[in-house]
């Protein structure tokens, strides 16, 4: 099992989602010979460099051929192996959307696919390389786990929680290196239950991915306001955790907030869920607006689309007022 130490999180915390998600398949590997890690020519940008040395038999560098990719790693999962194949966002997703559909989907090879730089972290590649639509191509596809870590550490445990779960994963990581923290010490971790990380009674802020982490200041920034929040880390994004869904239908409002496409990610999930309830609170579905944003700093990218905490609060107070 892994072991989550105080200087384990400051370490992943600079290193990043990538980074600490390398290290930690490293570490699982030794202890599960059946681990092998695939990758579309994104060794270094996936943290795998030490298990790819230490485990060259294990390590297989597809180059850019993700559709091949996906392929090769249902034969391996189809052989005993558990693959973990490592891509962009939209490479892993788009490109090889048909091998995803039929290797996972259909035929539910044991296959986990990591996302690397989901969202907007790849800030001055440009749209090729930005992944804000994956969650909406993914979570149509039937029998596949979506995990969406808060931080590092939540990254560490989900890359666990994936070797342990039998089928297919998706693991979207978001953010960049100096992750903004979340979780200071171990947790409890299981896939299709949220974390509740505060309770309120006005606003539920339902967040995902680099999010969780907005979500906790915007809620610092309610109660300037007299406004009570809970948040909520919603970080299993299919099969999605309606029990604790159905513990803020008397909010005021529902705020879901993500590193995604307003349409087809969390805030849709939440919203079909919502849709067949009688009495609801109004949602606010806040993400990625429709469209291709300018390439540039990550932070600067946020901004643009109105995912900073002050732009969030902001928002949220002007939806209440107008309620």
């Amino acid at each position: 099992m892994l072991t989550i130490k105080p200087t384990s999180i400051r370490s992943w915390s600079m290193l990043g989602s990538r980074g600490t998600f390398g290290l930690t398949l490293f570490e699982l590997a030794q202890h599960h010979p059946d681990v092998v890690a695939l990758t579309g020519d994104l060794c270094k940008s996936s943290g795998l460099d030490r298990f790819a040395t230490t485990f060259p038999e294990r390590f297989f560098n597809a180059g850019i051929a993700e559709q091949n990719m996906v392929g090769v790693a249902a034969g391996l999962a189809a052989s005993g192996y558990v693959p973990f194949v490592t891509s962009f966002a939209n490479f892993v997703t788009f490109r090889a959307a048909e091998q995803v559909r039929v290797n996972l989907g259909y035929m539910q090879q044991n296959v986990k696919l990591v996302a690397l730089a989901s969202g907007l972290a790849t800030g001055m590649f440009g749209a090729t390389h930005h992944g804000i639509e994956d969650l909406a191509a993914l979570r149509s596809v039937s029998n596949i786990t979506i995990l969406s870590p808060a931080d590092c550490t939540a990254t560490a445990k989900m890359t666990e929680a994936a070797l342990l779960h039998q089928g297919p994963v998706y693991l979207r990581l978001t953010g960049n290196i100096r992750a903004p923290v979340v979780y200071k010490e171990d947790f409890d971790l299981q896939i299709g239950r949220a974390i509740v990380l505060s309770k309120g009674k006005d606003v539920a802020l339902v967040a995902t991915g680099t999010m969780v982490h907005v979500a906790l200041q915007v809620a610092t920034q309610l109660q300037e306001y007299g406004i009570d929040a809970s948040v909520i880390d919603m970080h299993t994004i299919k099969p999605l955790d309606t029990d604790t869904l159905s513990n803020v239908l008397n909010a005021k409002l529902i705020v879901t907030l993500e590193e995604h496409s307003e349409i087809g990610g969390l805030g849709s999930a939440v919203a079909e869920y919502l849709t067949a309830k009688k009495q609801r609170p109004p949602q606010l579905i806040l993400g990625i607006p429709q469209g291709y944003p300018h390439a540039g700093d990550y932070g600067w990218m946020l901004e643009q689309a109105g995912l900073t905490a002050s732009q969030v609060t902001q928002r949220i107070t002007s939806r209440l007022r107008e309620d």
